[in-house]
């Protein structure tokens, strides 16, 4: 990848963690990566542990930032998830998936929170999944 796109990303992480904060999210985890998959952010919002898969696009592409989470990458949040969850021993503690949807307008970036924006059943057989959710 090239740096401009990397900086990007990171650029449309800042702005999706300043939005997350500013409703009260507290961050715990940036970047949890395992080999299964990355979760973008892991937050506490209350009691929940709230996975959050930042997507960023600049203003024209031909289709929105939520809708490049399809189910495979949901199947990778998940595992990662769950990793996190067997790292930390919080099998015990709600959980949900957020996404935040990026786009850059002009070099202005606009953040909208989707949360709860995927279900276990729609990433897939839970079969797949490292431990039972």
């Amino acid at each position: 990848m090239c740096a401009k796109h990397l900086d990007f990303g990171r650029e449309g992480e800042a702005c999706a963690e300043a939005l997350l904060s500013a409703k009260g999210y507290v961050v715990v985890a940036r970047n949890f990566s395992t080999r299964g998959g990355e979760v973008d952010l892991i937050c506490r919002d209350g009691d929940t542990l709230v996975f959050v898969e930042v997507k960023a696009r600049q203003a024209g592409s031909l289709a929105r930032p939520d809708e490049a989470v399809t189910p495979a990458k949901r199947r990778k949040l998940v595992r990662a998830a769950s990793a996190y969850l067997s790292e930390q021993d919080l099998w015990d503690r709600p959980c949900r998936f957020d996404v935040v949807a990026v786009v850059s307008t002009a070099g202005r970036l606009t953040a909208t929170h989707l949360p709860d924006a995927f279900s276990l059943e729609d990433a897939g057989p839970a079969g797949q999944l490292y431990q039972p959710w």
